[in-house]
């Protein structure tokens, strides 16, 4: 591809690479999670949400369990000056929340923020200036120096408003475009702040450093991360934040690493909206602990919940095939898919264990507010035998026998081939009914009466309508329905041989109907399936038995 030559390495490796990160297996805890969909999410949007709709949003990152989240930037937006002020005025900011506000270094601005947090119990003033060599080149053509001063004068400023101000007030700083910057330098311009703000145990900082944009690959900004947390000032009253961006698409990957090289804090949004391709998916992030056994500290119980309210109020989609979130993941196609999770499935059921380790399904779909019937199993061209069956069995009730499964999936298969198009249970049922249930044709058995005879075999009275013609015929055999179809072969001939005879209740309830299924073969080894349902386990084997017949005669 040309052109490639024009590209060069922005990022920058730290003087000292130890990597002790790369050596822990997972993460071992939640981080303190802060949203960013109210102001990050909100300005990518082509129509930034309206009041109402960020009082929705709010109100759903609440019940998610956010303890931190972002609001705005009340000094440069009338609407989210307002926004802040409707949370304070009608007092809907829970008392475990804390409000994070957005400011530059510069002082009207960062007098408006205080003015707009009159009142909050508690917030988190949010100080940012860009520091990398890019911007400082390009952008502000100023010296390490004057950037690093524009930093302390906020940092300076923010001070001054702290103290005039009531309320637990917090701060955080961002070396803004943190992965385009020289690591020495943004740990430079943070540890000069920590002079002005003097971090504590009891009065932490929050320094927050950012993938503003994607330059490297994640191992890159772990580095980055690990040498700033091993050596920043006043690390224990410092709270390392992550606030990745999407540009290469490792957003998840570089908190995750992040997280492992010391970070304590997340910010990120729902489904990963934000600027460009986005931020980081702190759904991904939170289910990927969960999948491994460890409490995000988040609830994502209800997914779909949570796809209604965003796509409403950003006027965005969930991609089909977002991690935990689509539509279609937790969903197989893919006939050894279907085989494979619905043989896990049963092993489950088999062993009464609570470890989930069903293939192909990295979580269970209902932990998320997903549903088995709908979601797990689904069938078109490209099913099996096994997800066939297992919509049969689970939803309907139809225990097939494991030889006639492959039998009913072809069949299933050929419709949704033909058609083109993906099948639903219902239909699925729809099409083994007619094909297999209570087929009666050409042949019909109208009654049957029975004898058991002195040398325990059984001897059948039937009435039997062939072609339209009612005839009256008698058989024996080793039991009622070898008896019948003894009687049955005097009418048709010996066109067959009864093979194989299932049968179970369709449920648990005394008066259930039982369903049979009988394979019969004829002369050239074919086998071929009939099922019978009824409320009398008898009458249920012939309609079987007769199904069969007609699907191989008729």
């Amino acid at each position: 591809m040309k052109g490639f030559e024009k590209y060069t390495r922005q990022f920058h490796q730290p003087p000292v690479v130890t990597m002790d990160w790369a050596k822990k297996e997972y993460i071992e805890k939640a981080p303190i999670w802060c949203s960013v969909d109210l102001r990050d999410g909100n300005q990518a949007l082509i129509i930034p949400m309206s009041l109402e709709e960020k009082l929705e949003f709010w109100k759903t990152l609440v019940k998610v369990g956010f303890k931190e989240i972002e609001i705005g930037f009340p000094a440069a937006s009338e609407t989210e000056y307002e926004f802040c002020r409707t949370l304070i005025e009608n007092d809907m900011i829970p008392d475990d929340v804390t409000v994070q506000v957005l400011t530059q270094s510069r002082e009207h601005i960062i007098k408006k923020t205080f003015e707009a947090l009159d009142g909050c119990k508690n917030a988190i003033v949010h100080l940012y200036n860009s520091t990398s060599v890019a911007q400082r080149e390009q952008v502000f053509r100023k010296s390490k120096d004057e950037i690093k001063q524009i930093a302390i004068d906020g940092a300076i400023l923010c001070q001054k408003y702290k103290e005039q101000a009531k309320g637990n007030i917090r701060f955080e700083y961002s070396p803004e475009s943190f992965t385009g910057t020289e690591p020495e330098f943004a740990l430079e311009v943070c540890n000069a702040v920590s002079e002005i703000w003097k971090p504590s145990p009891e009065n932490k900082v929050i320094y927050n450093l950012p993938v503003t944009v994607e330059h490297s690959m994640p191992h890159i900004y772990a580095n980055q991360i690990e040498y700033m947390h091993k050596n920043l000032n006043y690390r224990d009253g410092i709270i390392i934040s992550l606030h990745p961006h999407n540009d290469r698409g490792c957003g998840v990957a570089d908190t995750e690493m992040g997280i492992l090289a010391g970070a304590d804090r997340v910010e990120g949004t729902l489904f990963g909206n934000g600027e460009r391709t986005g931020n980081a998916d702190i759904i991904t992030i939170g289910m990927n602990m969960y999948s491994q056994g460890v409490d995000p500290e988040l609830d994502f119980s209800d997914i779909p919940s949570l796809i209604e309210v965003y796509e409403k109020v950003t006027r965005m989609t969930v991609y089909e095939r977002s991690p935990y979130a689509g539509k279609l993941v937790f969903s197989a196609f893919s006939g050894s898919h279907q085989d494979a999770i619905a043989k896990g499935m049963k092993y489950r059921e088999e062993k009464g264990t609570d470890i989930w380790t069903v293939p192909y399904l990295p979580i269970d779909p209902t932990d998320v507010g997903r549903d088995y019937d709908a979601d797990v199993i689904r069938i078109n061209s490209q099913s099996g035998k096994g997800g066939i069956g297992y919509i049969l069995e689970t939803q309907f009730n139809y225990v097939l026998p494991k030889v006639m499964k492959e039998d009913v999936g072809y069949m299933v298969k050929d419709v949704s081939d033909h058609e083109h198009r993906e099948l639903q249970p219902e239909e699925v049922l729809d099409i083994f009914k007619k094909a297999y249930v209570n087929i009666d044709s050409n042949l019909k058995v109208v009654e049957s009466h029975f004898t058991q005879n002195a040398d325990e075999t059984i001897t059948a009275n039937v009435r039997v309508s062939h072609n339209g013609e009612e005839i009256s015929v008698v058989g024996s055999g080793n039991g009622r329905l070898d008896a019948v179809s003894n009687a049955i072969k005097s009418v048709i001939g010996e066109v067959y041989t009864l093979e194989s005879y299932n049968e179970h209740a369709i449920d648990k309830k005394t008066d259930s109907s039982a369903v049979c299924y009988v394979g019969i073969k004829n002369s050239e080894g074919k086998l071929v399936w009939g099922v019978g349902e009824h409320t009398d386990i008898i009458v249920s084997s012939i309609k079987a038995l007769v199904s069969a017949i007609n699907r191989l005669l008729y």
